[in-house]
C-alpha cells in the first residue's frame, strides 16, 4: 500500500523519500523562469525572474502579464492558451519581449488549479516556430531505423543509439521495469572511456511510486544541470487554491535532492528520462546521462526525443504483441498435438502423452509425470520421485497449480519448479522443471540502500552510494511459469479429462461427416467476382478443425471467413460446427468483421470454455473491392495484385478466439481490377523441420505469375503431402 506523502516543507531524508510530494517542490530550474496567473494577472513567480528579466519575483506579483512581459508577448501567450484543445498539445509559442529577446514559452493548466495558468519560458535555441516539418526531419531517420527492427532488443538498441545521437548525452540507457517494477538496463549507447551499464539491475525502490505517477503523465524530464541551486516560486501557497502549485505538468520542475544525490554519486551532471508507455502504464524509461558539464537539448530536440519516445512505446507494445501471437500459435499448435494424443486409441493415455514429443516443450519443461487410468509413466524423472510430487499435486487441491520451489513444500528432489494439473481420483499431469541457478547483477548491493548516515563526524552516505556491480546468485527456483503457461495447462486438462471418459469412443468417419457437412456446399456468387475454396484433410485422412465459409451480408457486402480449431476428431469438428454456424449468424446480425470476431470469442468464453481457434473474417464491398479484416491468431493474407504478383498484408493481428482481449484491430485491403486475396490456414504451409516464412515465401511464389490459377494444382505444390494437420485455402479474385 502506497504512504501519503508528506507535508512540502518537511525535510527529505533516507527515511521519507519515498513520501516526498515530488510533485509539489515549491521551486524550478533557474535555466528558465516561472509565472502564475489568474484572470490574466501574475499570482506567483519564480525566483529566476530576478537574473532573466532584472525584475524581482515579490515586484511582479499583482501586475498583469503585458506589463511584465510586453503587449505583444502578453498577446501571443493569451492567444495560444485560449484555443480548443488541450494547450500542452501546442507548446511552445515562440514570444519576443521588450528587449529583442526570443522565448519559448511553454503553458499548462495545473491540476487542481483549472482557473490557473502556469507559462514556463526558456530561451529559443534552434529554428523558431517549431512546425511538424522540421520536427519531425530530427527524427525521420530515426522512425525508419524503428521500423526495420524485427525484435525487442534490435528495438531497444536502435532506441538507445538513435536518442543519443539526438540528443547528445555522454549516455543513453533502456530502462525495462519487470512487475515488481525493479529495472534492467537492457540497451546502451555512450561515449567509449564510459563503464558499462548494460545488464544492471536496479531495484524498484530506487525509483519511488510517485514519481513513477509523474512519469506516466509527463512523458519527459530534463534536470540540465545537476548542481543548479532550486529557484523558490514566490509565494510558495498560491493566493489563489491556498495550496502548494502542483507543477506535474511543469517542465522546468525542481527535482527532489535526495535524486539529485542518488546521480551525482555516479558522476553526472546532467540528466534527461523519456517515459516508455504501455497501455497507459509506465513500462520503462530512456535515461540520459552527460558527463561533462551542464547539458541543455534545446526544446525541439526534447520535443523529437519525446516523439520519438512514444512512437518506441507503439512499437514495442505491437512486438510484444506480435511475439504473443507468434507463441499463441506454435503451443495451439502443440495443444492439438497433444489433445490428438490423447484420443489415441492404441495407446494408454499415460504412454500416449509421454511420448508425444511436445509434451515437455509445450510448457518449456524438463520432465513430466502422467498418472491415470492405474498407470503412472515418466519421462526425464526417475520413478521413485513421481509418488512425492503426485501427492503433491494431489494437496494442493487445486484443478491447476504451480511452484517455482519444491524446496519450500519440503520436496527433496532434483527439480526446483512444478505445475501439475490434478484429473480426478488422484489422476494428474505434473510437467517439471530444474533450479536455474540466476546471477542478477546489481547496481550496487541493493540489501544496502542506507549503509550509514555519517562516517565519523562528517560524510554522508547516501542510497546506492557505490555503483558497482554487485552479483547476487539466487538459488532453490526454477523460471517462473506465465499466465499463458498456466492457462495452456488448463487447456490441456479439460481435454485430458474429457479423453478419461470418452477414450475409445471418437469415431472418425462420424467426424469426417460432421466436418464435411458443416462446410457449405456451394459458394455465393458475386457479379465481377470468383470465389475457390478447397478443403483438404491431414495424411491418412485425419480430421482437424479447419473450416471455411462465405456468405452473402444484407447489405450486399461478402464475407469470407477461414478458421482453424485447436484439436482433431469429433469434439474439433464439433466445436467448429458451433463457432461457423456462430459466425454466421453475427455476420447477418452486425455485418462488421470487427463485432463479429467480438462477438465470437465472448460466445466462445462463455459457452465453449477452453476452446481455442484461429480466425480470419474478411467483409468485402463487391462495388469498391475495399475488404477489411480481422485475424484473430491467423496468418495473414496474401494479397494478388492486378500485375500477377503477390504479397503480404501486414497488420499488429489480435490474439486467437477463445483468448481476445479488447477490440480487435481492423485491416484494410484495396482489391484492383484483375487482382484478389488468399486466405489460408496453417497446414497449407508448415512443414515439420522447415521454419515457417520459408512455407509462407513458397505459397507466395505459387501465386504469382500468370500461371496461378489451378488451385487444386497450386495447393498439391505448396502443401506437405506428409503433414498430420489439415489445410483449407480460399481464393477470392476481381475480374
Amino acid at each position: 500500500m502506497t504512504e501519503p506523502t508528506m507535508a512540502p516543507d518537511i525535510p527529505v531524508d533516507l527515511d521519507n523519500c519515498a513520501r516526498e510530494p515530488i510533485h509539489v517542490p515549491g521551486s524550478i530550474q533557474p535555466r528558465g523562469l516561472l509565472l502564475v496567473l489568474h484572470e490574466g494577472t501574475v499570482v506567483q513567480a519564480s525566483a529566476s525572474t530576478g537574473d532573466l528579466l532584472g525584475r524581482a519575483a515579490e515586484d511582479l506579483l499583482g501586475r498583469p502579464l503585458g506589463e511584465v512581459l510586453g503587449d505583444e508577448a502578453a498577446a501571443v501567450v493569451v492567444a495560444h492558451a485560449q484555443l480548443p484543445g488541450d494547450v500542452r498539445d501546442r507548446n511552445p509559442v515562440l514570444v519576443h519581449l521588450p528587449d529583442g529577446g526570443a522565448w519559448d514559452a511553454i503553458v499548462h493548466i495545473p491540476p487542481g488549479g483549472e482557473q490557473l495558468l502556469v507559462l514556463e519560458l526558456e530561451q529559443a535555441e534552434g529554428p523558431r516556430p517549431l512546425t511538424y516539418a522540421n520536427t519531425f526531419q530530427l527524427v525521420r531517420a530515426s522512425l525508419g531505423e524503428l521500423n526495420r527492427a524485427r525484435s525487442l532488443d534490435e528495438l531497444y538498441d536502435v532506441a538507445a543509439r538513435e536518442v543519443r545521437s539526438l540528443t547528445g548525452f555522454d549516455r543513453v540507457m533502456v530502462y525495462r521495469f519487470d512487475a515488481d517494477y525493479n529495472g534492467e538496463v537492457v540497451a546502451e549507447a555512450k561515449r567509449t572511456d564510459l563503464n558499462a551499464f548494460h545488464g544492471l539491475h536496479y531495484p524498484a525502490t530506487d525509483i519511488p511510486a510517485q514519481a513513477r505517477a509523474l512519469y506516466e503523465r509527463n512523458w519527459i524530464r530534463l534536470i540540465s544541470d545537476i548542481s543548479y541551486t532550486p529557484s523558490p516560486i514566490v509565494p510558495t501557497l498560491n493566493p489563489v487554491t491556498r495550496a502548494p502549485l502542483d507543477l506535474t505538468f511543469g517542465t522546468l520542475r525542481s527535482v527532489s535532492p535526495i535524486h539529485v544525490e542518488y546521480l551525482q554519486n555516479m558522476g553526472v551532471t546532467a540528466s534527461m528520462s523519456i517515459s516508455l508507455l504501455k497501455d497507459g502504464k509506465l513500462w520503462g524509461l530512456i535515461a540520459c546521462h552527460h558527463y561533462s558539464g551542464p547539458h541543455a537539448p534545446a526544446y525541439g530536440v526534447r520535443a523529437a526525443a519525446e516523439f520519438l519516445g512514444s512512437v518506441l512505446s507503439l512499437r514495442l507494445v505491437a512486438q510484444v504483441e506480435e511475439d504473443r501471437i507468434t507463441a499463441a500459435r506454435r503451443v495451439a499448435h502443440e495443444l492439438a498435438g497433444l489433445v490428438a494424443a490423447t484420443r489415441d486409441e492404441d495407446l494408454p493415455l499415460t504412454e500416449a502423452l509421454v511420448q508425444h514429443p511436445a509434451l515437455l516443450p509445450i510448457l518449456a519443461a524438463d520432465a513430466a509425470i502422467v498418472r491415470a487410468q492405474g498407470r503412472t509413466a515418466c519421462v526425464g524423472v526417475q520413478a521413485e520421485n513421481a509418488d512425492a510430487v503426485l501427492r503433491w499435486a494431489a494437496g494442493t487441491e487445486q484443478e491447476v497449480t504451480a511452484t517455482e520451489s519444491l524446496g519450500e513444500a519440503g520436496l527433496e528432489i532434483p527439480f526446483a519448479g512444478a505445475l501439475a494439473v490434478n484429473l480426478a481420483d488422484g489422476d494428474a499431469i505434473v510437467w517439471l522443471r530444474r533450479e536455474v541457478a540466476t546471477a542478477v547483477d546489481w547496481g550496487g548491493d541493493p540489501y544496502n540502500k542506507a549503509i550509514a548516515r555519517m562516517e565519523g563526524d562528517t560524510v554522508r552516505l547516501s542510497p546506492r552510494k557505490s555503483f558497482e556491480r554487485w552479483r547476487e546468485i539466487v538459488r532453490g527456483s526454477s523460471l517462473p511459469w506465465t499466465e499463458d503457461q498456466l492457462d495452456t495447462a488448463a487447456l490441456l486438462r479439460r481435454h485430458a479429462v474429457e479423453a478419461l471418459y470418452l477414450r475409445g469412443l471418437a469415431d472418425s468417419r462420424a467426424a469426417e461427416i460432421l466436418h464435411r457437412s458443416s462446410l457449405p456446399t456451394s459458394m455465393p456468387r458475386a457479379a465481377g467476382w470468383d470465389i475457390a475454396a478447397r478443403y483438404s484433410p491431414g495424411d491418412g485422412g485425419r480430421v482437424g478443425g479447419d473450416w471455411y465459409d462465405a456468405l452473402c451480408l444484407p447489405d450486399g457486402r461478402l464475407a469470407i471467413a477461414v478458421g482453424d480449431v485447436a484439436g482433431h476428431g469429433m469434439p474439433a469438428a464439433s466445436t467448429m460446427g458451433q463457432m461457423r454456424n456462430a459466425l454466421r449468424a453475427l455476420l447477418v446480425h452486425e455485418s462488421s468483421a470487427a463485432a463479429a470476431a467480438t462477438g465470437l470469442d465472448e460466445l466462445a468464453k462463455r459457452t465453449m470454455a477452453g476452446e481455442m481457434a484461429t480466425l480470419l473474417i474478411a467483409v468485402v464491398d463487391t462495388v469498391t473491392g475495399r475488404m477489411e479484416y480481422v485475424r484473430a491468431g491467423h496468418l495473414p493474407p496474401l494479397v494478388l495484385n492486378a500485375d500477377g504478383s503477390a504479397t503480404w498484408h501486414a497488420d499488429p493481428g489480435t490474439l486467437p478466439i477463445g483468448y481476445g482481449r479488447g477490440e480487435p484491430s481492423t485491416g484494410v485491403v484495396d482489391i484492383p481490377h484483375g487482382g484478389g486475396v488468399v486466405i489460408f490456414t496453417d497446414g497449407l504451409v508448415e512443414r515439420r523441420g522447415q521454419p515457417l516464412p520459408e512455407g509462407l515465401e513458397r505459397l507466395r511464389n505459387a501465386f504469382s505469375g500468370p500461371a496461378a490459377h489451378d488451385l487444386d494444382a497450386l495447393i498439391t505444390a505448396v502443401r506437405d503431402p506428409h503433414s498430420d494437420d489439415d489445410a483449407t485455402a480460399v481464393v477470392l479474385r476481381r475480374a
